[in-house]
């Protein structure tokens, strides 16, 4: 979603799921701060995400790789 950030990715993580009641599909999205230590994902990339230690007050997830 974003890459503005030094060593830093905003990634936007979409979740679809039945309404239990309405039986309708939902779309639920998520933003998550995730280290890129070489900055080498951008904008568009499609990545992959493991939790990790806290490395600062919003960032506690590491990108491992690209899908693309």
């Amino acid at each position: 979603m974003s890459d503005k950030g030094d060593k830093t990715v905003v990634v936007l993580v979409e979740r679809r799921f039945t309404h239990p009641v309405m039986k309708k599909t939902i779309r639920k999205t998520k933003r998550y701060h995730a280290h890129d230590p070489e900055n080498k994902f951008k904008m568009g990339d499609a990545v992959r995400i493991v939790e990790c230690r806290p490395l600062s007050k919003t960032k506690t997830w590491q990108v491992i790789e690209s899908d693309a």
